[in-house]
């Protein structure tokens, strides 16, 4: 049997501190999860990943791992000594079957191996997962069926990767990053343990119109080169619906154009930002190229003045 390094398989140092362990399993699951990683071996490292944080965020089962590993040598073949354990108290056996985690966790943490096969109550663990939505839903709210792929075990007991799905409500005014919470879809509880829970990290889908910063939204809205210069009342969509918006006397190419508490909802809502792109007419006909002579003749103006010699 290969003994494990777990603070290999998480990138740690042995002396890491409960945060440092924290902070890289959860790198590590959002790398490998098999709901969001293209990794060839993303399912097995995903289990490794597992395993390792099974051990090293349980302070007695990490102490007892590293009393073992100070007289293992690298390489060859590896079995605990039947006292490996003695003067250290787990907290209960491993939150899933035996069948879940490796040769080397099982002999040494699985039911199996505990006080008369006996399992403790504890909760299960909590799972994270992405999810995509459509900014409508964030504006608006929405009720939509998601699917899943997380490992399971057949009825052999052999993990497996398995699908389910979901329906989830998406509250209106959510934003990219925040976590929809779903009670008790995570891991199973062990000995009549409650589950665990399911977090959804939102992102909101990019939008070919809007671009969405927090609670703000922004749209480019071209504007004719004498809407800008004389001023103008204009017509713009936004996701409300249109509305009439008038556009300043001189105004420049990028002047945003604020329409406040129409971007996402909450408390406060978010604004929206028409930000303004001067088009200018193609001089693709004789009559408009006569016009631009008349501008240039009519209007003295050097758009490199400042730049100097």
């Amino acid at each position: 049997m290969e003994f494990k390094d777990y603070y290999a398989t998480l990138g740690v140092e042995q002396g890491a501190s409960d945060d440092d362990i924290r902070h890289a399993y959860r790198k590590l699951a959002r790398k490998y999860h098999p709901d969001v990683s293209k990794e060839a071996d993303a399912e097995q490292r995903m289990r490794d990943v597992n395993e390792a944080y099974q051990v090293l965020k349980d302070p007695e089962k990490r102490a007892a791992y590293d009393n073992l590993a100070a007289g293992v040598s690298p390489g060859g073949d590896f079995r605990p000594p039947p006292d490996w354990d003695s003067g250290f108290e787990f907290r209960g056996a491993s939150p899933n079957d035996d069948a879940a985690f490796s040769e080397f966790f099982s002999s040494l943490f699985g039911a199996r191996h505990r006080p008369g096969g006996a399992q403790m109550r504890a909760r299960g663990e909590d799972h994270h997962a992405a999810i995509e939505i459509d900014l409508d839903d964030a504006l608006h709210g929405a009720t939509r069926d998601i699917s899943l792929r997380s490992i399971g075990h057949d009825e052999h007991g052999q993990p497996r990767l398995q699908t389910r799905t979901l329906s989830v409500r998406i509250p209106a005014g959510i934003r990219e990053g925040q976590f929809i919470r779903l009670a008790g879809q995570g891991m199973p509880g062990l000995g009549g343990g409650e589950n665990g829970d399911l977090y959804l990290e939102v992102r909101i889908k990019p939008h070919p119109r809007y671009r969405v910063e927090g609670r703000d939204l922004y749209m480019d809205l071209p504007v004719a080169p004498w809407e800008a210069a004389l001023g103008a009342t204009v017509r713009a969509p936004t996701p409300h619906g249109p509305v009439e918006v008038n556009v300043p006397a001189n105004s420049r190419n990028g002047r945003k154009l604020r329409l406040k508490g129409k971007g996402i909802p909450g408390d406060p809502a978010g604004d929206f930002y028409l930000v303004l792109e001067i088009a200018w007419p193609p001089a693709d006909t004789e009559k408009a190229k006569a016009a631009y002579r008349h501008l240039a003749q009519e209007v003295p103006f050097d758009p490199r003045r400042n730049l100097g010699d």
